[in-house]
Order: structure tokens, then C-alpha cells, then sequence
């Protein structure tokens, strides 16, 4: 139908302990956004719900196993803004967007275990604007991590 687009569903997940915010630097070979900081998670597998995703992702790129967590946003992003090259060397406009459901959560104790998704990284908040993160980062991750209310924020990217 014209005017229609599809989006994949994808978690996001900022664990806290105490002043400190636990992100993951993406490799070089990463697409989107090789060698930026971002929280965890990853895409939704098919038949597997939101927040079961966001566990699972959480779990697989840590090595945590976490008890809970909260939905703080839902970002719309267009697909123009997820960097896939075309295959003249321009940026595609016309695929699937993504639909990021960002939790936030306290990290259980245990050590993060980093693996193949990237280097994790305990950062202070107050030295959050010293890192290279993915676009509107720092703008949206004090407004999730200052989010506590019922309703969850919805953002566009």
C-alpha cells in the first residue's frame, strides 16, 4: 500500500549500578554505527515477545542474567537514518525502519562478560559526553534514564 513502510522490532537496554550506566563500543565491522557506543540488545527473533528479546540480548552480549526491566521509549527510526549502503555507494531510503523498545534496568551483580557484539564498558554519567556514541545518544539517554513514569516516552530519530 502506498504510503506504508515496514520497521523490525529491536531492544535497547541501558543497565544501571549506582552513578554508572553499562554500554557497549561496536566493532569496526559493526553496521550501523562501527566503533560507537550504544546500549545492548539487539533484534527480536520471530514467535519471541519484547521484553523476552530485550532479556535474551541482554544476556547474550553481557553474560548478565537480569530480574527486570522497565520500558522507558519507543524510537521510530526511518530507514534512511540506518546507514545501509545502496549499492552505488549512496544511503538506501526506501527499506524497512526499525522500532527500538528501550528498557532500562539494574544490572544484577557478577562481571559483564564481553563478547563478539563488542567491548562493555561501565561509564560514570557524568562522563558519558566524553564518548563517541551512536546519533541522538546523548540526547535520548538522559531523557530514558530520567523516565520513570508509567507511560513510556515515544521518540523519532
Amino acid at each position: 500500500m502506498a504510503g506504508r513502510y515496514t520497521v523490525y522490532p529491536r531492544t535497547l537496554v541501558f543497565l544501571m549500578r549506582g552513578d554508572r550506566v553499562l554500554l557497549i563500543r561496536r566493532p569496526p565491522h559493526a553496521r550501523p554505527f562501527p566503533r560507537l557506543f550504544n546500549g545492548v540488545g539487539g533484534h527480536v527473533e520471530r514467535g519471541e515477545d519484547i521484553l523476552s528479546a530485550a532479556v535474551r540480548e541482554v544476556e547474550e552480549e553481557t553474560g548478565l542474567r537480569v530480574a527486570s526491566l522497565q520500558l522507558r521509549a519507543v524510537l521510530s527510526i526511518p530507514h534512511a537514518q540506518l546507514d545501509e549502503q545502496d549499492g552505488a555507494g549512496g544511503v538506501r531510503d526506501d527499506g524497512p525502519g526499525a522500532l527500538v523498545f528501550i528498557f532500562v534496568g539494574q544490572a544484577p551483580q557478577g562481571e559483564v562478560v564481553s563478547k563478539e557484539a563488542g567491548e562493555l564498558r561501565w561509564v560514570a554519567l557524568d562522563r558519558l559526553h566524553e564518548l563517541e556514541m551512536v546519533p541522538d545518544l546523548h540526547d535520548i539517554l538522559p531523557r530514558v534514564l530520567g523516565h520513570a513514569d508509567a507511560c513510556p516516552l515515544f521518540l523519532r530519530g
